[in-house]
């Protein structure tokens, strides 16, 4: 969270920085750092199987309701991304402003072509994703594959509450280097992260 929110306040295009939560603990926690919460986020908001996208769009629903002013666009920095820099939320919300975009999502490119990606049959035998022949695969050309690193979302408002999704037809990609791209859903994401973390510290 620390990481997170002194990332949020020295972008020249964040305005404000809003933290939500549902954890009184957590919302004390950051209260030293500069940063505005107003409400705490409703229980059914914070379960295991809840939508982010509707996390958002309550956010910014209820600020919007506080200040009695409609809050076009936005962005979005999660926690488990740390190793974001300032100048990547910048870059974001330019690419967004240039391309008069719906959404910019930052992505990191994927080492592996999705080519190689495979299920289990309930047999425990493989199952290809894709029917592709093995015959040259590793020399092959293949097409520049990315993914979601959670890093940076920069949505319009009327995206995410007309059509309920993070893509259309203009959104578009702020491609970040894998070094800054740790996304942390487990405990080794959490160590490798660290390591990165106080690597660039000691450079610093």
């Amino acid at each position: 969270m620390h990481w997170t929110i002194e990332a949020a306040h020295r972008p020249k295009s964040i305005e404000r920085v809003v933290l939500s939560t549902n954890d009184e603990e957590i919302a004390r926690a950051c209260n030293t750092l500069d940063v505005e919460v107003p409400f705490l986020r409703p229980s059914e908001l914070a379960q295991d199987d809840s939508m982010a996208i509707d996390n958002y769009l309550y956010t910014i629903e209820k600020l919007a309701e506080i200040a009695r002013e409609d809050i076009e666009e936005f962005v979005v920095l999660h926690p488990t991304s740390p190793l974001r820099l300032p100048e990547d939320i910048d870059k974001a919300v330019e690419i967004f402003r240039k391309q008069n975009a719906d959404s910019v999502i930052s992505c990191v490119e994927v080492s592996h072509s999705p080519d190689w990606l495979f299920n289990l049959w309930n047999t425990g035998a493989i199952l290809r994703a894709h029917s592709v022949p093995t015959k040259n695969l590793m020399n092959s050309p293949r097409q520049k594959s990315y993914l979601p690193n959670g890093a940076v979302f920069v949505f319009q408002y009327e995206l995410l509450r007309e059509k309920y999704s993070y893509y259309s037809s203009k959104t578009f990609p702020y491609i970040m280097p894998a070094e800054r791209s740790v996304d942390i859903d487990t405990f080794f994401d959490f160590e490798q992260a660290e390591l990165l973390l106080a690597k660039n510290q000691v450079q610093t």
